[in-house]
């Protein structure tokens, strides 16, 4: 098979691999299933009380109830299920993309950027759902949250003790760790959670049998006593009421709707110390804020909302690390991997990988089935020369059975991506409609802002560099050169954005017209704007945000072990703040 007919063919699979950065396996969690105190929302009571009511049962908010649930009584509310089982990696991800179901553990949107995204929908969160990838945040970043360091760092521990494993790192993995080495990203820094210049294996949530853990792990840590988890329960306001003596107002419970609309409502119990949490994400934070009137204005206003705070910047500031990358054929089979080593460049880029094999679905027959994995599929790498009103499900079906008489030789081969520190760049959230099941309308303005696109141009040359290292020869064919596999990789149809039709690209046009996602957007609901250094909201009482959405930056490569964290060590201080006197 010739060489350059075997990286056109495996350019039609190309996104199936970026797709298993945001989409795959869900755990067993076979201990949730047998815990008395998770129930649907259609069995929880019309009328409840609770000392603390947390909203969204994800990548923080799962940490913050287990703790909170030591000394309290404690409501988790999650929109979503409990993580699916015995689901290959490639199910899920066509689920989530194709799924609009409660069932589904993600919801797909577009920005107005036109690229495609993803909402965690199940408990656990993005945990359910990511790459997998464990590690720190700098201590530069914990310096300047004003964060205490030590309890920072013993909840990072607890973490870490519950779902955190060292991987095995397979070949190809330990080729782009020699090759970024090679490529200057120096030094070799070997295993550890520590967000530090240089080259590393960090740590992951999937154990030595290759079981993902997640958040909703820590569900195990919690009093059984304490602790209630809803599911399935769509939050549409909080409830505020005037208090005398108070010159804000407190919020006191929120109202949520099961499957079939019945409305259940939940109170705090009396005691100045009971609160309502938001932890339901950068998305979901700053929409159900402004759905209960606390929000802009005139937006709000526009939308026939009573305003209760005007707050200008909630929805402000939100940024979605931009993600480039390039899929390199491979002469020989390689195995799946997802991220496992990173490159922490002095210049503000990440480099990472993931690998695929053969990017074939294995079935009990023997047989090879390719799924469908939404807009990151294959088959849309078949559409992409098609108008996209021609872009039709027969169409589609069309590609499908096309991709299954290539040669297998031609599905081999993996990514190598960039993503960007920062970023500087950000843009805001706004309601689309008052129902709460509905995604805002999101902007992220990815590469506004010269300094990212420097950033993400530094990048790629340092992915140029590790695909002519000697380390890397051996999963990159001969003969090819690296401007024609960047040029075959920016023919992918990877987001809706036009596309300028030239025979070379420069570094900055590539970054811009094949920028994705790597599913790290936050902010919305910042500190020193929305909420103060304790979280709690500006302008009402007894209402506080502990998520994503208060980060004016993603923290270390890959977030989520910083988000847990947070969970954790929010939990443990207001656990201290209720028992002061």
């Amino acid at each position: 098979m010739a060489v350059g007919s075997a990286r056109s063919a495996a350019l039609v699979l190309a996104a199936a691999v970026l797709g298993s950065l945001c989409l795959v396996a869900l755990s067993e969690d076979e201990q949730l299933e047998d815990l008395r105190f998770v129930q649907h929302a259609q069995d929880a009571p019309l009328v409840s009380h609770f000392n603390y009511i947390v909203v969204g049962g994800g990548t923080s908010g799962c940490p913050l109830a287990a703790t909170l649930s030591e000394h309290s009584r404690v409501l988790l509310l999650e929109r979503g299920g409990l993580p699916y089982r015995n689901m290959s990696n490639q199910e899920h991800f066509t689920d989530a993309l194709a799924d609009t179901s409660l069932a589904s553990p993600a919801q797909r949107f577009i920005s107005e950027d036109g690229v495609v995204n993803a909402r965690a929908r199940v408990l656990g969160g993005g945990s359910c759902l990511n790459a997998g990838f464990y590690t720190r945040a700098s201590n530069d970043y914990v310096r300047t949250a004003g964060w205490d360091a030590r309890l920072v760092n013993s909840s990072y521990r607890w973490v870490e003790r519950a779902l955190v494993f060292r991987p095995d790192v397979p070949p190809w993995q330990a080729a782009l760790r020699d090759a970024l080495l090679e490529a200057g990203v120096t030094p070799d820094n070997g295993f550890t959670f520590d967000h530090v210049t240089g080259t590393k294996i960090g740590g992951t949530i999937f154990d030595n049998n290759g079981q993902r853990h997640t958040a909703a792990d820590f569900l195990r840590h919690a009093r059984p006593r304490g602790l209630t988890v809803v599911l399935y329960a769509t939050v549409s306001r909080i409830l505020f009421r005037s208090q005398e003596g108070v010159a804000y107002p407190v919020a006191y419970g929120v109202v949520f709707a099961d499957p079939l609309g019945v409305q259940h409502r939940v109170y705090l119990r009396d005691g100045p110390k009971n609160e309502v949490i938001l932890t339901a994400g950068t998305l979901g934070s700053p929409q159900l804020l402004m759905l209960s009137g606390v929000g802009p204005q005139a937006h709000l206003e526009a939308h026939g909302i009573q305003v209760l705070v005007d707050q200008p910047m909630v929805g402000q500031g939100v940024a979605d690390n931009p993600m480039n990358s390039v899929f390199i054929p491979s002469p020989v089979p390689v195995g799946l991997s997802l991220v496992q080593v990173v490159g922490i460049t002095k210049s503000g880029s990440f480099i990472e990988g993931v690998s695929g094999s053969e990017f074939g679905i294995p079935v009990s027959d023997g047989a090879r089935r390719l799924a469908n994995f939404g807009l990151f599929s294959p088959q849309t790498g078949q559409l992409g020369t098609l108008p996209p009103r021609q872009r039709t499900p027969e169409a589609l079906q069309r590609a499908a059975e096309a991709m299954r008489r290539l040669d297998r030789r031609a599905f081999r081969g993996g990514f190598i991506l960039e993503k960007i520190l920062g970023p500087v760049s950000s843009g805001h959230i706004e309601l689309r409609s008052t129902d709460p099941r509905a995604n805002p309308a999101v902007t992220f303005n990815y590469f506004q802002e010269a300094e990212d696109v420097e950033r993400c141009v530094q990048g790629i040359q340092t992915i140029e560099r590790v695909i002519q290292s000697r380390a890397f020869s051996n999963f990159t064919y001969a003969n090819a050169s690296v401007e024609s596999i960047f040029t075959d990789s920016a023919n992918f149809p990877v987001n809706l954005l036009p596309r300028h039709v030239n025979d070379s690209r420069s570094p900055e046009q590539y970054c811009r017209e094949t920028v994705m996602t790597i599913w790290h957007y936050h902010g919305g609901c910042h500190v020193g704007a929305v909420v103060d250094d304790d979280y709690r909201v500006f302008g009402v009482q007894g209402l506080r945000v502990i998520d994503s959405s208060t980060f004016r930056y993603s923290p270390g490569t890959n977030p989520q072990a910083t988000v847990m964290m947070l969970g954790r060590y929010m939990g443990i201080k207001i656990q201290a703040e209720r028992w002061r006197k």
